[in-house]
């Protein structure tokens, strides 16, 4: 997880989830909407995952 995505996850996001599938932009995106702080820490989380 580089430095740029992480800033990336803070400031939109979707943004930063966008190559990890649909699924996981839906997610992110979903709960960006619904506010700010879920959709950061989905997007951190998606982002810290070694599988993906």
């Amino acid at each position: 997880m580089s430095i740029w995505r992480v800033i990336l996850a803070i400031i939109f996001p979707p943004l930063a989830v966008v190559d990890k599938g649909c699924g996981s932009f839906l997610i992110t995106f979903i709960l960006w909407i619904c506010g700010w702080v879920p959709g950061v820490i989905a997007a951190l989380v998606i982002l810290n995952n070694p599988e993906r």
